[in-house]
């Protein structure tokens, strides 16, 4: 459940459009609820044509990452976000939804990604038998670096995740975040224009709120 602080974006009025890819997969209620508690302007689109006009793109994600492309490509989304990020606009991938960002994911077989930020979606390693996947719950973002999105976040920083695959960067300066799970753990990357978080922020209360009014204030 999101907390009850109500973080709004100064001149609601005349924010940009954010719209949210709905390909089928991914929590898009949390996502339209987070969006409309920052007093962000969004839709949902539905196909492919409804993004071309999209200012901001938020693309969640819930499920394996094969099926998640696959899912994209079929309904002929993959052309429409890589265009996007093309012409300089803001891109937020949600949990799958910023491991479909990496060129190649190594769930259930290897699948080609988006190939937005280098690297691949490989399983958290586990050091012994004691660690367990999925990581569920709650765990504390470490900032790697300076990230629009990461700015002025309240509280103890901690963040809602589910998932057993985590994004590998080729490039450490391209992770945003990590949280320490039997090792450090890529909580978030950055390649501006391009955003990904494996956290849900629709779900992590006052930090989730603040991460997509900062998104939609970029």
């Amino acid at each position: 459940m999101l907390g009850p602080a109500r973080i709004r974006v100064a001149g609601t009025a005349d924010l940009e459009v954010i719209v949210i890819v709905g390909y089928g997969r991914g929590n898009i209620r949390s996502v339209e609820n987070a969006l409309e508690r920052v007093g962000c302007r969004f839709r949902t689109a539905g196909n492919p044509r409804e993004i071309a006009s999209a200012d901001k793109l938020v693309l969640p994600g819930v499920g394996a990452f094969g099926e998640c492309m696959d899912l994209l490509r079929a309904k002929g989304f993959e052309a429409a976000i890589l265009d996007h990020v093309a012409r300089g606009k803001p891109l937020l991938g949600i949990c799958v939804g910023m491991q479909m960002l990496a060129e190649t994911g190594h769930e259930f077989g290897t699948h080609r990604g988006l190939g937005l930020v280098r690297g691949k979606v490989v399983q958290i390693p586990r050091k012994d038998n004691s660690l367990r996947l999925p990581q569920v719950g709650w765990n504390e973002l470490r900032p790697r670096k300076d990230c629009p999105l990461l700015r002025d976040l309240p509280g103890d920083r901690t963040a809602y995740f589910v998932h057993s695959y985590h994004l590998a960067a080729d490039e450490a300066a391209d992770i945003s975040a990590d949280v320490e799970y039997g090792g450090p753990v890529t909580a978030a990357v950055s390649v501006p224009p391009v955003y990904g978080m494996q956290f849900h922020p629709e779900k992590s209360q006052e930090v989730g709120l603040r991460i997509l009014s900062n998104f939609a204030a970029l």
